[in-house]
C-alpha cells in the first residue's frame, strides 16, 4: 500500500473563524486542489492561519506541521478569492518551498461561483501569474456552484 500523504492547510487570517467546511469536504470529494490525490489517501496534520497580514505565522507553521510528518502545504482557497487576493503568496510559497524544502500548493476547495463572478469582474486573475496559481481550482460553473 501506498504510503499516505499528509498535508497542513494555511489558510488567510480574514477568515480565521473558518470551519474549514469547504476544505475538509473538497478533500473528501478530491475536487479543487485536492485533485492530485485520486488515488491517494491523505491525513491533514495540521491546519492554522497565515497569522495576518503580512504572514506572520507562515515563518513558523510549516515547520511544525512537518514535524508532524506534512510534506505538503496547500493555501486554502481564500487566500486566493478574498478581496483583494493574497498579495504575498508567491512569495509565502517560495519562501516554505525554501526553507522547509516542502511542495506548496494553491488551493484547496474549487472556487465558489460567487467568487468567481466577481473576480472576474474586476479581472484579478487576468494576469498569466494568477492563472497558473488558480488552475486547480477554477473548475466547471456546476462545481462552482456547488461550493456556494
Amino acid at each position: 500500500m501506498e504510503e499516505k500523504v499528509k498535508i497542513g492547510i494555511i489558510i488567510c487570517d480574514r477568515y480565521k473563524n473558518c470551519a474549514g467546511g469547504k476544505c475538509f469536504r473538497a478533500l473528501r470529494e478530491r475536487v479543487g486542489g485536492f485533485s492530485i490525490y485520486k488515488d491517494k489517501e491523505v491525513e491533514v496534520v495540521g491546519y492554522t492561519t497565515c497569522g495576518g497580514c503580512p504572514g506572520g505565522n507562515i515563518e513558523y507553521a510549516p515547520e511544525e506541521m512537518k514535524k508532524n510528518g506534512a510534506t505538503v502545504i496547500h493555501f486554502a482557497t481564500g487566500m486566493v478569492v478574498g478581496y483583494p487576493p493574497c498579495p504575498y503568496i508567491q512569495y509565502f510559497k517560495k519562501y516554505i518551498e525554501e526553507k522547509y524544502n516542502m511542495k506548496v500548493v494553491i488551493g484547496t476547495h474549487p472556487i465558489p461561483e460567487k467568487y468567481y463572478t466577481v473576480h472576474q469582474k474586476l479581472g484579478s486573475w487576468n494576469s498569466p501569474e494568477w492563472q497558473e496559481m488558480i488552475k486547480l481550482v477554477v473548475t466547471d460553473e456546476k462545481t462552482r456552484r456547488a461550493y456556494d
